[in-house]
C-alpha cells in the first residue's frame, strides 16, 4: 500500500517519538537502524520530513533528531504519508494501472474506493503520540 520509502519514514518517526518522548534527540545512524533502513537512505528521508516540518534537526554535539512532545499530538501518519509518496495513496489504481476511474473502472475500482476512504480516515485520525505511546508501553513493536 505505501511505498518502502513511506514505511521507512513512518518507523522513523514513531521511533524518534518514542525517545523524544524521554527526552532524547537521537543521531541518523540509531534512526536508521531503529527503523530498519538504510542510513544514506534515511538521511534522505529525515531531511523531507524535517523541510516538512513534521521532525526537528539540530546540528552540533549535542544535536540529534527530535519531535516536541507538544506537537506529537498533532502530527498525523496522513502528513508523513504525503510527505514521502504525495496523494497516490488515496487516488492511485488498486491494481496499478495508470487510468483507472469512474468512467472507465478496473475490476477493482468500486471496492478500492471503500478501502482508500477508510485508509484516509485512519491515516488523517492517527497521531504520531498514538503510536509511540503504543511502543513505549510494549503494546506493539516497531522492527523485528
Amino acid at each position: 500500500m505505501f511505498s518502502k520509502s513511506c514505511e521507512y519514514a513512518i518507523r522513523a518517526t514513531i521511533y524518534i517519538a518514542t525517545q523524544s518522548l524521554k527526552s532524547n534527540r537521537v543521531k541518523l545512524g540509531d534512526v536508521a537502524q531503529n527503523a530498519g533502513s538504510p542510513e544514506a537512505f534515511t538521511a534522505k528521508l529525515l531531511g523531507i520530513l524535517t523541510k516538512s516540518q513534521i521532525i526537528q534537526s539540530t546540528k552540533g554535539p549535542y544535536g540529534g533528531f527530535e519531535i516536541p512532545k507538544d506537537k506529537m499530538n498533532e502530527i498525523k501518519i496522513s502528513q508523513i504519508v504525503y510527505a514521502i509518496d504525495g496523494d497516490s495513496v488515496y487516488n492511485g489504481c488498486g491494481l496499478g494501472l495508470s487510468e483507472c476511474d469512474a468512467s472507465a473502472p478496473c475490476p477493482m475500482h468500486d471496492k478500492f474506493i471503500k478501502i482508500r476512504v477508510e485508509l484516509k480516515r485512519m491515516l488523517e485520525t492517527t497521531t504520531i503520540y498514538d503510536l509511540a505511546t503504543k511502543i513505549k508501553s510494549g503494546k506493539s513493536i516497531l522492527i523485528r
